[in-house]
């Protein structure tokens, strides 16, 4: 019995060894790339940048042209937006481009976009200096959701807010939702198309999540180790005797022996009596 638990233990051993290497040459291997689309590609002003001049619109340049519904908000210093709509504005060429990745034939294939696509979003005022951020929600052609956000440290001058003006509260559009939410069924119509609208970028194949590559390795070595285990646990231990080996050499039995003791405990015949 000991010495099967010390097999179990070792194949085990071994078992959790392999795993733990599995998972350390996964983890050691590069990343996939991202394969998300129509992402933020440059801004007006970028990010971490300060502004000292109260600007009228923000610009906000994406790789593909931003959904019709596409949400954006900018919130000033106390937390009250400051955003007065937004409208799509002229293309313009990328001083960097960006490179975005394709599933072709389950390898990623980067392409390079140039060109960015702008959504200019209105300023309404500009109520204290201090840190002011630019939150955009759109969903790209592949049908991923598009967002983050623009932080700049405005330092410029105090504008006051238009006549009759009043901070929007609105959030984003149910549809929208649904779509950034990967739940196509709910979304009860697709972005509208609006006229003039720019030339659209290569149309994404449906981004592949697949599985994390370390998990099959490690199932297929979780399953060779458990047919060890069960292999170990029906063999017989090494070295242990088997029922016929366990009997001492010269015990065995004869017909006879019943019979030729009767006489006595020391096996020898029984005397006769004198006649």
């Amino acid at each position: 019995m000991r010495s099967r638990l010390v097999t179990v233990c070792r194949v085990l051993s071994r078992v959790a060894a392999a795993v733990a290497a599995t998972a350390a040459v996964s983890l050691a291997l590069p990343a996939a790339p991202a394969s998300a689309h129509g992402q933020l590609a440059t801004s007006t002003p970028l990010t971490g940048t300060v502004v000292r001049e109260p600007l009228t619109r923000l610009a906000l340049y994406f790789t593909e042209k931003p959904a019709a519904n596409a949400h954006f908000t900018i919130t000033g210093p106390n937390g009250s937006r400051v955003d007065n709509g937004w409208s799509f504005g002229e293309p313009k060429r990328l001083d960097k481009p960006v490179t975005e990745y394709f599933m072709v034939n389950g390898v990623f294939e980067p392409r390079l976009y140039h060109t960015g696509f702008p959504a200019m979003v209105t300023v309404a005022h500009w109520p204290a200096k201090g840190r002011y951020t630019a939150s955009y929600l759109s969903v790209a052609s592949d049908g991923e959701a598009v967002r983050g956000d623009v932080t700049f440290d405005y330092q410029g001058p105090g504008t006051a807010a238009p006549a009759g003006w009043t901070a929007p509260t609105n959030g984003p559009e149910p549809a929208l939702l649904a779509l950034a939410e990967g739940d196509h069924s709910a979304a009860t119509a697709a972005p509208a198309t609006t006229t003039g609208a720019p030339v659209a970028g290569p149309t994404a194949p449906p981004a592949d999540g697949g599985l994390p590559p370390w998990l099959l390795p490690a199932g297929v070595v979780l399953v060779v180790g458990a047919i060890v285990v069960v292999a170990a646990r029906r063999k017989p231990a090494p070295g242990r005797p088997s029922g016929a080996a366990r009997r001492p050499a010269g015990t065995t039995r004869r017909p006879g022996d019943a019979a030729g003791r009767k006489g006595g405990t020391s096996g020898k015949p029984a005397r006769r009596g004198r006649r």
